[in-house]
C-alpha cells in the first residue's frame, strides 16, 4: 500500500504526496530552550525522529528543519522565558540559550535521535522575521500601535482557526485587550517594544525590540523550505495559538498553503496531567537514561501511536524494557549464530518468514507510521527467529544475513532500537557476547549432565557481574542489568 497519513488540518487520512516526487521537506517545530529537556520532549522528537527515518528508508531524500527558540516565547505573565531563566541563574541570556541548547542535542543524540539537517535560532533570523512583519503590514494584515508592537489582525484572514477549530467570536472574552494596543482579543503579537533594560533586543522600523515567538517559525520555514512545503510537525498543544499563527501570517501573506500536510504528536502525561516544565510534573532525560536503556525508552514512546497521548508510569518503562530485552535476545542469538555458521543457504525455508514480516512491518508503517504495529511485527518475528534457532535445524549464512538484515534495517535504521553488533556495550561488544553464549552453553551441558552445583554456580557467578540468565522454553537468554 502506499503511504497515508494523519492531515491535521483536514481531519482524516490522505495518501502521502510531496510536491515534488521523491523529495520531502519538512519542518518540525524545536524547543524553547530554558531548561533540560523533559520526556515530553523525547516524545516528540524521538517519534518524528521515527517518520524522518521510514521517509528516508522508503527512498524519499528529506531536508528536516527544526527551530531552536531562543528568543520571543513568552509566559502568559509577558516575561521571556529565556530572560526568567537568565535572571534567575545570574547568567547572560545567551548563556542559558547555549546551555540548554548543548543539553537538549545531548540528550537526544543519547535517544539516537538523528540531527535535522538545519537547526536554525530564532535570534538568526531577525532580519528575515522584520522583513516578513514590514510585507505583512504593508499587505493590510499587521498594524503597529503607539508603543511600538506589531500585531497580526486575525479578522484580515478569514480562514484563522481552520487547524485548531477555533473561532474568532469565541476569543472576544478570552483576554482583556485594554491598554495593549489590540484591535482585537485574538491579534498576536509579531514584533515587541523592548524597554531599555530588556537584553535581548534589535532595531528595526518600529523602534528596538523582538519577535513574537510565532513569527520565527514562519520565517524560518520559507526560508530553508520554501513558501509551502509538505509536512509540518509539532506537539498537539501547539495548534493553538503558535500553529494557527503561524498559518494565518504564512497564507495571508503568500496566498498559498503553508504546508500541505500537519503532523502533531499527543502529549507525555503523568496521571492524565501533561509533563511540563510549568507544572513541575516531569523527569528529565538525563535522569531516565539513568535508570533505563535509550533503545527501552524508545520502545515505550513508539509502543503508542504519534497521535495518541500516552502516560508516563514506571510500570509502563520496565515493561517496555522487558520488551526490548526479549527483541535483543532473538537479535542476539541470531548473531551468535551467524559466528559459526556454514556457508550456503541451509534453513532456506525461512526466508518467505523474513519478507512476510518485512512487509508486515512496512504496511504498518505505511499506515501513517503506525509504529506500534510495526514494533509488535518485529516481537513476532523474533519470536519465529528464536523457534527456528533452538530447533537444532541447520542454519546458513545467507539465512542468517537475511535476519540480521531486517533487524538491522527495521528495528536498527527505522524504529532505532537495535543497536548495530558491537555498539551497545562499547569496543569488547562481540568478545563479550561470544563469551556469555559460551557459559551459557557450557551451562546447558553441566545440566544435560545432571551437573546442577556446576549449572547453579554459572548462573550465580554471571549474575554477579550484572548477566542474568533468563530460561525459556525457546532457549536461554541473557540479559545486562
Amino acid at each position: 500500500m502506499a503511504l497515508v497519513v494523519t492531515n491535521r488540518i483536514t481531519r482524516r487520512k490522505e495518501p502521502f504526496t510531496p510536491l515534488v516526487p521523491g523529495q520531502v521537506r519538512m519542518y518540525v517545530c524545536g524547543p524553547t530552550v530554558y531548561d533540560n529537556p523533559h520526556l515530553g520532549h523525547a516524545k516528540t522528537y524521538v517519534q518524528f525522529d521515527v517518520i524522518v527515518r521510514y521517509l528516508r528508508y522508503a527512498g524519499y531524500r528529506v531536508r528536516y528543519v527544526q527551530n531552536i527558540t531562543d528568543v520571543g516565547h513568552l509566559l502568559d505573565s509577558g516575561e521571556d522565558r529565556i530572560l526568567k531563566k537568565a535572571g534567575a541563574l545570574s547568567l547572560e541570556p545567551m548563556e542559558v540559550v547555549e546551555t540548554y541548547t548543548r543539553s537538549y542535542f545531548e540528550a537526544m543524540d543519547a535517544l539516537g535521535v538523528a540531527r535535522p539537517d538545519i537547526s536554525p535560532r530564532a535570534s538568526g533570523h531577525v532580519p528575515e522575521q522584520i522583513a516578513m512583519t514590514q510585507e505583512l503590514i504593508e499587505r493590510g494584515h499587521a498594524y503597529v500601535t503607539d508603543s511600538g508592537d506589531v500585531y497580526f489582525d486575525v479578522t484580515s484572514f478569514s480562514e484563522y482557526g481552520k487547524l485548531s477549530g477555533r473561532v474568532l467570536d469565541d476569543l472576544q472574552s478570552e483576554r482583556d485587550i485594554a491598554g495593549s494596543g489590540k484591535r482585537h482579543p485574538g491579534d498576536f503579537a509579531l514584533w515587541r517594544h523592548a524597554e531599555p533594560e530588556h537584553l535581548m533586543q534589535w532595531n528595526s522600523p518600529w523602534g528596538y525590540g523582538f519577535p513574537g515567538w510565532h513569527i520565527e517559525c514562519s520565517a524560518m520555514a520559507k526560508k530553508y523550505l520554501g513558501e509551502t512545503f509538505d509536512i509540518h510537525g509539532g506537539g498537539l498543544e501547539n495548534q493553538f495559538p503558535h500553529n494557527e499563527c503561524e498559518i494565518a501570517q504564512s497564507e495571508a501573506l503568500h496566498e498559498a498553503p503553508f504546508a500541505n500536510y500537519w503532523l502533531l504528536t499527543g502529549s507525555l502525561t503523568i496521571n492524565g496531567e501533561k509533563m511540563s516544565k510549568s507544572l513541575g510534573n516531569f523527569v528529565t532525560v538525563r535522569d531516565a537514561l539513568r535508570e533505563y536503556r535509550p533503545e527501552a525508552l524508545r520502545a515505550f514512546i513508539l509502543s503508542s501511536h504519534y497521535t495518541s497521548q500516552v502516560d508516563y508510569s514506571e510500570a509502563a518503562l520496565k515493561s517496555a524494557q522487558a520488551g526490548w530485552e526479549r527483541l535483543m535476545g532473538g537479535v542476539q542469538l541470531a548473531r551468535y549464530a551467524l559466528r559459526s555458521a556454514p556457508d550456503g543457504s541451509a534453513g532456506l525455508d525461512f526466508l518467505p518468514t523474513i519478507e512476510a514480516y518485512r512487509t508486515r512491518f512496512v504496511e504498518a508503517m505505511d499506515d501513517d507510521f503506525n509504529a506500534p504495529q510495526a514494533l509488535a511485527a518485529l516481537h513476532e518475528f523474533t519470536r519465529e527467529v528464536n523457534t527456528l534457532l533452538n530447533s537444532g535445524q541447520a542454519v546458513g549464512k545467507d539465512v542468517l544475513n537475511a535476519i540480521e538484515s531486517l533487524y538491522a534495517d527495521l528495528g536498527g535504521g527505522v524504529l532505532g532500537i537495535v543497536p548495530e553488533a558491537g555498539e551497545s556495550a562499547g569496543v569488547d561488544a562481540d568478545l563479550q557476547d561470544a563469551l556469555i553464549h559460551l557459559l551459557i552453553e557450557l551451562r546447558k551441558e553441566a545440566r544435560a549432565a545432571k551437573e546442577y552445583a556446576r549449572s547453579d554456580m554459572i548462573r550465580n557467578r554471571l549474575a554477579e557481574i550484572g548477566v542474568a540468565l533468563e530460561d525459556r522454553p525457546d532457549g536461554t537468554i541473557y540479559k545486562i542489568q
